[in-house]
């Protein structure tokens, strides 16, 4: 089952936020749907943030766009700008950045595999951004915002269960998970 839009393209723009909120290895505790008091998702942190899942301009850029006490800083793919153009970093290669490599990912993980040593982005940081867009699908499948606990990974209040239900799925007969 495929999660559309939300973890195909989503999954690169919750990574930065997740990193830009210092919450690599963590996540919401909180996923709204579409509607459910906004046009827009909306996950909610442990210690208040709140994060939607809009375009940040006129142009519907998708990227990331952090707003503090002090301006705001927008982050896309070879994309960056500050409200203080001292924040603003020098042209450069955007291959130079600490997640990003001349090396392309694929050649990365091999090259992980054959050292035993963690990619440029280990695993752990790509699945708790890939449960953020999870979060997000099964708010807007229920209707209904939905609670979760990041350290656990398991859903608080799912009376239901239905949100639990929607985290896996039952496989065709002859398969399993190991």
């Amino acid at each position: 089952m495929g999660g559309g839009y939300t973890t195909d393209w989503g999954a690169h723009m919750f990574d930065i936020a997740q990193w830009g909120l210092g919450m690599d290895k963590n996540g919401p505790v909180e996923a709204s749907p579409i509607g459910d008091g906004t046009e827009y998702m909306t996950f909610k942190y442990a210690n208040g943030v709140i994060m939607t899942s809009e375009p940040f301009d006129g142009k519907k850029t998708k990227g990331v766009k952090f707003w503090g006490d002090k301006g705001w800083i927008e982050v896309a793919r070879g994309y960056f700008k500050a409200s203080d153009p001292k924040l603003n970093p020098e042209k450069k290669d955007a291959a130079d950045g600490p997640y990003e490599t001349k090396i392309p990912h694929q050649l990365n993980f091999i090259e992980s595999v054959r050292s035993r040593k963690d990619p440029v982005v280990p695993v752990e940081i790509g699945h708790s951004s890939c449960t953020v867009c999870n979060l997000g699908n099964i708010a807007c499948a229920l209707k209904r915002t939905v609670k979760w606990n990041p350290a656990t990974e398991t859903f608080i209040d799912d009376t239901d269960g239905a949100a639990t239900k929607m985290m896996m799925y039952d496989y065709r007969k002859g398969w399993k998970l190991v």
